[in-house]
């Protein structure tokens, strides 16, 4: 990702060569992950951080999500624009919708055209907002809940962020931790590598030639509790406020446009090598060695179907101020599960919770220490190892 960014930053251009190069399929290409995996990436760094109640180290994830995004968005806008003016060179159409039979409806129904982007996600920025809350900036705080919201209008725990900001930010301590619960359940959509026949006329013929495209299968239901339950506290209710399964398929309607012109690029070549070797024909040599490109064409063609699976399908978040101490937290995600325990200090805490293949795990922030500081205080931060910063607990 480092490399990719310093390459868009510094010579854009490099990175274009995958939309008019005639490569044997996508899978060859170097995989620099989708538009909303990048972002993803810097968001879950930052979550880490958050779970060892290192907030100044999160804060530079944050703003590098930030510094990301922009990235992204100018060069989309230049790719796009090379790709159309390829494809008007050709007299190519570069739309998914004229693929026949192509499931358009997975990648290309409301929800999906709901989305502002690929990349751009109401946690990230909600998160941002917390993060600069608990580190006493209430102006960037502010741009960021006023970001999720217009990512996510409609979302009663957006607009209270937002609007209590001040107030808590002024308040004194007072014993209470005010927790954010990050709710992470499925997993991102997986693309499959599907064939299309495409026609091809040259010369006196019409040849048709197999091309491989991506497609993303129907979302599969995962469960989200609608509650969070802390022993002696009013339940706390959840919102959805990130659905990275819709993420991936609004990335897969946006790159269509480069992958369909690089499949027809593709085609074009086959078709051409199957016409002359079929044309040359000596004593049925030339039938045969049209058929041998043809059977090779289709091995060889494949769609890339490289994606972070491990990447949450939805997000949700709760939010709430509770007594700082030890918890116990359940809401039922399978029968017979067993209560959350963990403990919370300081002002603002993160709590992690990963609902997979029937079980809970738990990123709870690390037990409570006496005289440790509380996000908000100043001081050096601490290094934790990698394998031993996130206290992971199985239900």
């Amino acid at each position: 990702m480092q490399a990719w960014e310093k390459t868009a930053l510094t010579n854009p251009e490099k990175l274009f060569g995958g939309v008019t190069s005639v490569v044997l399929n996508d899978k060859t290409m170097p995989y620099e992950g989708h538009d909303y995996e990048k972002v993803m990436l810097t968001t879950r760094l930052a979550l880490d951080h958050l779970a060892v109640d290192d907030f100044e180290t999160a804060r530079v994830d944050i703003k590098r999500t930030h510094e990301r995004e922009a990235v992204i968005a100018e060069l989309r806008k230049k790719e796009l624009q090379k790709t159309q003016e390829e494809a008007n060179k050709r007299g190519a159409k570069t739309s998914f919708r004229e693929l026949n039979g192509y499931p358009v409806q997975t990648i290309d129904n409301a929800e999906v055209n709901a989305l502002k982007n690929s990349y751009e996600s109401a946690f990230s920025h909600y998160l941002a907002g917390f993060v600069y809350e608990a580190l006493g900036e209430p102006s960037l705080a502010a741009a960021g809940y006023r970001q999720a919201i217009e990512l996510q209008p409609n979302r009663p725990h957006l607009d209270e962020a937002l609007a209590g900001l001040d107030a808590r930010v002024e308040a004194r301590s007072d014993g209470y931790t005010d927790v954010l619960f990050v709710i992470e359940s499925g997993t991102a959509p997986a693309r499959q590598s599907r064939q299309f026949s495409l026609p091809f006329p040259y010369r006196d013929r019409l040849l048709f030639v197999s091309v491989s495209f991506p497609v993303i299968a129907p979302a599969q239901p995962s469960f989200m509790p609608e509650q969070l339950q802390i022993r002696g506290e009013p339940p706390l209710s959840t919102t959805v406020i990130t659905d990275i399964d819709l993420m991936a398929r609004k990335a897969l309607q946006e790159e269509m446009p480069g992958i369909v012109l690089r499949g027809i690029i593709r085609s074009s070549s086959k078709a051409i090598a199957q016409y002359q070797a079929s044309k040359n024909d000596q004593n049925g040599l030339g039938t045969l060695a049209g058929f041998a490109i043809a059977i090779g064409s289709m091995v060889t063609e494949s769609a890339d179907e490289r994606t972070w699976r491990t990447l949450p399908a939805r997000i949700a978040i709760a939010r709430a101020r509770i007594p700082s101490g030890e918890h116990t937290m359940g809401f039922g995600a399978t029968p017979g599960g067993q209560d959350i325990r963990f403990s919370v200090s300081g002002r603002y805490a993160v709590v992690g919770l990963r609902l997979l293949g029937g079980a809970t795990f738990a990123v709870v922030p690390p037990p409570i220490q006496p005289g440790k500081p509380g996000p908000e205080a100043t001081g050096p931060l601490r290094a934790v190892e990698p394998s031993t910063a996130l206290a992971w607990e199985t239900f």
